[in-house]
């Protein structure tokens, strides 16, 4: 690794989170200092700690966040103290303290109800508590930080350091011979390293002066379902696809309405001089030849539930 001090210090926030740890270590990948936090570390609805935090810092990470879609249903004020109130903190901090704010949305505030990809510019229409919890966020960053705040909204995360449906699904595999998955939900499956390595690139075009300020949709390329995602999921693992049947989700009915559309387009990517993350089923292969992955793969074909 090679030091890049042009790039400045970095803080990430919601360090302890899967896409926070992956931020973590594709910043010292591209030779960036940068400090993680955790919640316990930072209350970013304080500002007085915010302040400090972000003190002498170039870029700041955001990840930390509500992420209980359920919960917010009905703890919609709590919710927003993070996604709304607390980035709001986040973007004043920055603003003073002259900082980059790479801000991690979601695909949420969107009303899924399209046809076609979203564009960056679409109409906002959150049909859940959590997506507008997170629309509050969003417009403190517009608000605040016309130039120097990037909003990077992301959909279908998984990866190595948390929960996600992609590893329930081949834990799921070990105890069941068949699974009932949606087939009627369509988005980008997004593993969360390729994403960390682009909120980096991004990051640095920022400081270069190279990436305009605004929404940019930090998801895969291509499109699937999430019965589509667990089919090549387990196909690639070595695992029979045919396992997973389809179902709608009127079958599994949840305090919170999902988007039933939420691919979205990635033409801004071009403004920064970065490609978009590359196909879901590419990010998916590699993914699944990490350790983790590998490990609970091998767990499903021998019949172990981890």
């Amino acid at each position: 690794m090679t030091a890049n001090p042009g790039a400045g210090r970095w803080l990430v926030t919601g360090a302890a989170g899967m896409l926070g740890q992956d931020v973590l270590a594709a910043s010292k990948d591209a030779g960036i200092e940068a400090a993680g936090l955790r919640r316990a570390d930072l209350d970013i609805t304080d500002p007085a700690a915010v302040r400090a935090a972000v003190e002498g810092v170039a870029v700041v990470v955001n990840c930390a966040a509500w992420t209980d879609v359920d919960g917010a249903e009905t703890a919609e004020e709590a919710a927003t103290a993070v996604n709304g109130t607390g980035v709001r903190v986040l973007a004043a901090a920055c603003a003073d303290a002259g900082a980059r704010l790479l801000h991690v949305s979601t695909d949420y505030v969107l009303p899924g109800r399209a046809a076609q990809p979203y564009p960056e510019d679409a109409e906002t229409g959150p049909v859940n508590a959590y997506g507008r919890s997170k629309l509050v966020g969003e417009r403190a960053v517009a608000e605040l930080l016309p130039q120097d705040g990037y909003i990077v909204r992301t959909a279908w995360l998984y990866g190595e350091h948390g929960a996600n449906f992609v590893a329930t699904m081949l834990k799921l595999a070990a105890q069941r011979d068949t699974l009932d998955v949606v087939d009627d939900q369509h988005g980008q499956p997004t593993w969360s390293r390729a994403l960390a390595r682009h909120l980096v690139g991004l990051g640095l075009a920022a400081l270069a002066g190279e990436a305009p300020g605004g929404i940019y949709h930090g998801t895969a390329s291509g499109r699937t379902t999430w019965m589509g995602l667990a089919r090549e999921a387990y196909r690639l693992s070595g695992l029979d696809p045919e396992r997973i049947r389809p179902t709608t989700s009127e079958a599994f009915v949840r305090p919170a309405v999902r988007p039933a559309f939420s691919v979205l387009a990635h033409d801004r990517w071009e403004e920064a001089g970065m490609a978009p993350l590359a196909d879901w089923r590419e990010q998916l292969a590699e993914a699944l030849a990490t350790p983790a992955f590998t490990a609970l793969a091998a767990a499903a074909r021998d019949g172990r539930a981890g």
